[in-house]
């Protein structure tokens, strides 16, 4: 099965990249999958109808095929759109949908380790910080440095740190409350 996702995610990379032969094979390959799946969780619905849904979800991955961040998993962000377009099908049909987070628990796992869009939204967030603010917690967090290294870089007393450290994470605090 990883050799599959690798294979898949290699596809995609190379489809992204301008090879239109490459891109052509993944999509068949994906079609081949998107068939099963739909199938699976179409419970009673025919043939054409599961049909129409494998053909939307194709669509709506190549429209959204930018969205894919090629250093993340491949599987998980197909079968991400391929629950939203059963789901939108199903609506159309004015049927009520349940489909249990346990039935994509394989799919959807996340893989050992920190996560990764945790330092991303971190990163973002540090962003807009003044700099003085960003570059103290960058050195903190992300980089994982003790106060000793980042005091020194950054010219600031163990109480000065502890000082900018604290005003940096109220602000922070406060970006974090203007967003709810």
């Amino acid at each position: 099965m990883a050799r599959h996702e690798d294979q898949l995610a290699e596809l995609m990379r190379a489809g992204l990249s301008g090879d239109a032969r490459a891109y052509e094979a993944l999509l068949k390959q994906l079609a081949a999958v998107l068939r099963g799946i739909v199938r699976a969780r179409a419970r009673g619905m025919d043939h054409g109808w599961c049909e129409d849904v494998v053909q939307d979800t194709l669509l709506a991955l190549h429209v959204k095929r930018g969205t894919w961040d090629s250093t993340q998993p491949f599987r998980p962000w197909v079968y991400a759109i391929t629950r939203h377009k059963v789901v939108d099908a199903f609506r159309r049909q004015g049927r009520a949908v349940h489909l249990p987070v346990e039935d994509f628990a394989d799919a959807l796992a996340a893989e050992d380790g920190p996560d990764p869009f945790e330092v991303a939204d971190a990163e973002r967030l540090i962003d807009r910080l003044p700099d003085r603010d960003a570059a103290l917690l960058r050195c903190l967090a992300l980089e994982g440095q003790g106060h000793e290294v980042c005091g020194a870089r950054l010219g600031l007393t163990g109480g000065a740190l502890r000082v900018a450290l604290h005003r940096a994470l109220q602000r922070l605090a406060h970006m974090r409350q203007e967003r709810l």
